[in-house]
């Protein structure tokens, strides 16, 4: 809604004293701005779609509505006074945005654009997920995208006060005011290049009895899947060092130093090293969530690209005990 002042012939916004409420309808301002542009109601008529009347209907109200006269005739054309010239102004600003704003509506069904938070592991910011951004990215070139690396602690924050739209993190226990998808990624042992293993198939336990392992720390969830798989061969972890992310030990095992078990996405992103790839036995999985507040509309866009992402696993993912929960 616009307010104006009317003293002397002369239009003032944004007084607060003595102001008049200028109530309108859209429709209105479309045939103020198309007879200020085409000097007649005719030619406005004929640029609207509408009849004359309509035309002369809607800018008569507008003008009572307006307080004043909004045209004068001069050499057979209808020019817009002094204070309609200033309204003027006013009024293509207000169309310009409704017509920006019908864009970004239109943008939006259609799922072409807006904006989306991610917060990730940092892991997935540096190694995969760029890829698949620009894969998405280049199917919606109207959507933009922060994107967040941080600890799995830190992402929960964020979800559960609904900074971010999604989270991509590990670790997940579930949380009421969280909306949950768990996906499981197979794993694989990584050796340095060269490694004595380099023939074997696959890799047990026991063939680790003497390596040296780097492994993740030791209050995850997936450290006790792998000492349970070691402690049912009777094979004691010779633990090396400790870390948060698999792509840590991806780049140490690449160097040359030790061995270590990975999700299989990790493991690809490193074969280009030379790293030694191989299947471990028994089998244990990675859970990965992909996280997104429970309250609030679901945006489009944001469900395009958990798709995108889910997508893009599909060669790692293997069978969990389950796949969503809302809590």
């Amino acid at each position: 809604m616009l307010y104006y002042i009317l003293k002397s012939g002369t239009v003032h916004p944004n007084s607060v004293r003595a102001a008049k409420t200028l109530k309108f309808k859209i429709r209105q301002l479309e045939a103020f701005r198309a007879v200020s542009e085409r000097g007649s109601i005719t030619n406005a008529a004929a640029v609207l779609g509408v009849s004359q009347p309509a035309v002369s209907r809607l800018m008569s109200d507008f003008s009572q509505a307006a307080g004043f006269e909004l045209f004068h005739r001069r050499r057979g054309m209808l020019e817009p006074t002094s204070d309609s010239r200033y309204l003027l102004s006013e009024v293509n600003r207000i169309l310009d945005s409704l017509d920006h704003l019908d864009d970004l509506r239109r943008d939006i069904v259609e799922r072409k654009g807006g904006h989306i938070r991610v917060a990730c592991l940092p892991g997935f910011a540096t190694s995969h997920l760029p890829r698949v951004l620009v894969k998405f990215l280049n199917e919606k070139p109207g959507v933009t995208v922060t994107l967040e690396p941080d600890r799995p602690e830190r992402i929960l924050e964020w979800i559960i006060g609904e900074q971010y739209d999604c989270g991509l993190t590990d670790g997940f226990n579930g949380h009421p005011a969280i909306h949950s998808q768990d996906l499981y990624l197979r794993t694989v042992c990584i050796l340095p290049p060269g490694h004595p293993l380099k023939d074997k198939d696959q890799i047990s336990p026991r063939d680790l009895a003497s390596e040296k392992i780097i492994h993740t720390r030791r209050d995850s969830r997936f450290f006790h899947r792998l000492s349970r798989a070691f402690s049912e061969e009777k094979v004691e972890i010779n633990s090396l060092v400790e870390v948060r992310q698999f792509t840590t030990a991806c780049t140490m095992v690449a160097e040359g130093m030790g061995a270590s078990i990975v999700s299989a996405l990790d493991a690809e992103e490193y074969r280009k090293s030379g790293i030694i790839v191989r299947p471990f036995l028994p089998n244990i999985h990675h859970r990965l969530s992909i996280l997104r507040p429970s309250s609030g509309a679901k945006s489009p866009v944001v469900l395009d690209f958990i798709d995108t992402f889910v997508q893009s696993l599909r060669p790692y993912i293997v069978a969990g005990p389950t796949t969503t929960t809302d809590s």
